[in-house]
């Protein structure tokens, strides 16, 4: 992987892991394009990953802070909000939970399909995006423990190369007539654990293994630059998101994702 290669991937990464478009779903396509497979095609799509949970880190810090700030607040008598939005954090992890546990193999084939995969499942988010589009809203003042199990199954169908996250967390949400305004937040608090989770356990993979092996043949400058790059078009894309969905533009993306979908769809069915 050269180190442009690094840096196109790195910004597709940021930018689309926060839009409503898959960001797995376009580095496959990326990753196709510049001939990137195998474990240096792993390695760097870990690690970018990572770099944009630590974007979420940086713009959501002030609302993460507040959450560490409630958990440890033993004083006051019962449940506070804070336990509340974490123990909401707790339950939509539990479906991906699952997958990454009992099914992570299959993931893994899937992700070695094809575009023809890709371009299928980007025709599903953009059916969500549209079904949420034209939904009839609904204002629920919180997100309930039922409503955080079920947005946290549409995450782990999101495992998927082109079911978008940050799309199908955020359209769940917004069908069971949920805020805008929370809803992005926690679609983006919700991801963290599971990703950090799945990197530590790729990390103690990849020292079980040998570090040299578990990279290929992945230079060192072009992760650097990868990841850096993910991380600034990570924080751009994020806060650019929060402001998209609480206008409500989703339905562009919906007509982005059909429109690529059904590009891939054809082409790989000639």
């Amino acid at each position: 992987m050269s180190v442009f290669e690094a840096l196109f991937m790195g910004i597709l990464q940021g930018l689309t892991e926060y839009l409503p478009v898959s960001s797995s779903g376009h580095l496959t396509i990326a990753s196709n394009l510049f001939g990137i497979e195998g474990e240096e095609n792993l390695t760097f799509t870990i690690a970018v990953h990572v770099a944009t949970v630590f974007s979420t880190l940086v713009i959501l810090r002030k609302e993460i802070f507040w959450i560490f700030k409630g958990m440890f607040d033993f004083k006051t008598p019962g449940i506070n909000e804070e336990q509340k939005y974490t123990l909401n954090i707790l339950v939509s992890m539990i479906p991906v939970g699952i997958v990454g546990v009992f099914f992570k193999d299959y993931v893994e084939d899937i992700f070695e399909s094809g575009l023809l995969v890709v371009g299928c499942c980007l025709l599903v988010t953009a059916a969500l995006l549209a079904f949420s589009y034209f939904a009839k809203p609904r204002t629920k003042e919180k997100i309930s423990l039922v409503d955080a199990f079920i947005i946290g199954l549409a995450q782990a169908v999101a495992v998927l190369p082109g079911v978008s996250r940050s799309g199908s967390t955020i359209a769940t949400g917004l069908l069971l007539g949920n805020k805008k305004e929370t809803l992005a937040q926690f679609s983006f608090l919700m991801v963290i654990p599971p990703i950090l989770g799945e990197a530590l356990l790729d990390i103690i993979k990849a020292v079980r293994h040998g570090a040299e092996a578990a990279a290929g043949d992945l230079p060192l400058m072009s992760l650097l630059v990868g990841v850096l790059a993910a991380f600034i078009s990570g924080c751009l894309a994020c806060k650019w998101m929060l402001n998209i969905v609480k206008k409500g533009k989703l339905v562009y993306f919906a007509i982005y994702c059909a429109i690529v979908g059904i590009i891939l769809v054809a082409t790989n069915l000639m």
